[in-house]
């Protein structure tokens, strides 16, 4: 975990956790920091900060990031409790993950996709648990 909730003031837990919402929807969509940025005018270095929470994400900013990641802006504080986070990932797992996704979004017939997403389970030991 990135640190108690205790020694981190609330701002800075919403920053934390919206840059993880950020970076979450952002992988969902399949896009990398680079593709993010480019479609933001900025640097994909300032993606990064935003997603680690080193930066804090202004209303207009965090407005057009919406637009771009095709969410409401409320996504980005929903089911925030005041919670810790993990550490963020970026690199090889992220690139990993990005390039999963938009192959797999690439598949057409339901029974191969079907099939990925049982091996998936099956590797991961979730085959059991009604996810």
């Amino acid at each position: 975990m990135r640190s108690s909730a205790k020694g981190k003031s609330l701002a800075r837990r919403v920053d934390d956790y919206v840059g993880d919402r950020i970076r979450q929807r952002r992988v969902v969509l399949g896009m990398t920091q680079e593709d993010l940025a480019k479609a933001l005018r900025l640097s994909y270095q300032q993606i990064q900060k935003y997603e680690t929470g080193a930066n804090r994400v202004s209303s207009g900013r965090l407005y057009e990031m919406a637009r771009k990641l095709e969410v409401a802006p409320s996504f980005f504080f929903e089911d925030f409790e005041g919670t810790t986070l993990g550490p963020a990932e970026h690199g090889g797992r992220n690139r990993s993950t990005i390039e999963f996704v938009r192959c797999f979004s690439e598949l057409t017939d339901p029974d191969i996709r079907a099939a990925i997403i049982g091996l998936l389970r099956t590797l991961t030991g979730r085959d059991g648990d009604g996810e």
